[in-house]
């Protein structure tokens, strides 16, 4: 499975793709950071992040997009910026029909380094000792978007294994529950029968 991970932001956007082998094998094919000066109109930004990942997505064919999902943070307007970044790399994955996931930065971190609590340079310690690197990627935003990519080949078939579980699940309980009415209706139908039938005339 090819994941192509992304650690959205309008300054520097994290892409990177690895490639998942057998057990809890990955291997780094490539990462860049995608770079925009804060003095350029917001839509040009978008649209150079836009671009960047339709580019990546058309060159390495990845099987699923891993972005973070953003959450508010002290700076509304970082979280805004970030939540927008995220957003067009999300639109040209399914631009082009690709499956787009989204992890929590406490789940990266809980699946690279064992701790949901991890700083940045041990996320990029352990992403640089997982993929075998000779040294560490740098700036943090491709250590962060290798590990998003790692998180997913480690994480993502189990949740998508869950989920579907749990999909099979509602339906189940949703056709017991129709076939419950429809008894209680049928015996509701019946009585009623019954009680017509006795009723004098």
């Amino acid at each position: 499975m090819r994941v192509m991970g992304v650690d959205p932001g309008l300054t520097r956007c994290g892409i990177a793709l690895v490639e998942s082998g057998g057990g809890r094998a990955v291997t780094a094919l490539d990462v860049d950071v995608v770079r925009t000066p804060s003095d350029m109109d917001l839509a040009e930004r978008l649209l150079a992040i836009h671009s960047a990942a339709v580019h990546w997505i058309e060159t390495h064919r990845p099987d699923v997009v891993a972005v973070e999902r953003v959450f508010a943070q002290n700076q509304v307007s970082t979280a805004m910026g970030t939540a927008q970044a995220g957003g067009v790399v999300a639109l040209a994955a399914a631009q082009h029909g690709i499956p787009v996931r989204f992890h929590t930065p406490s789940e990266v971190k809980a699946a690279v380094t064992g701790s949901g609590r991890a700083d940045k340079a041990q996320v990029t310690t352990m992403v640089t000792r997982i993929l075998g690197m000779q040294t560490k990627p740098q700036p943090a935003d491709a250590a962060d978007a290798l590990a998003l990519a790692i998180c997913h080949c480690w994480r993502g078939p189990i949740a998508e294994r869950l989920a579907a579980a749990e999909a099979r699940a509602a339906v189940q309980v949703a056709a017991a529950r129709a076939a419950v009415a429809r008894a209680a209706a049928a015996d509701a139908d019946r009585r009623a029968k019954v009680a017509a039938n006795r009723t004098p005339r």
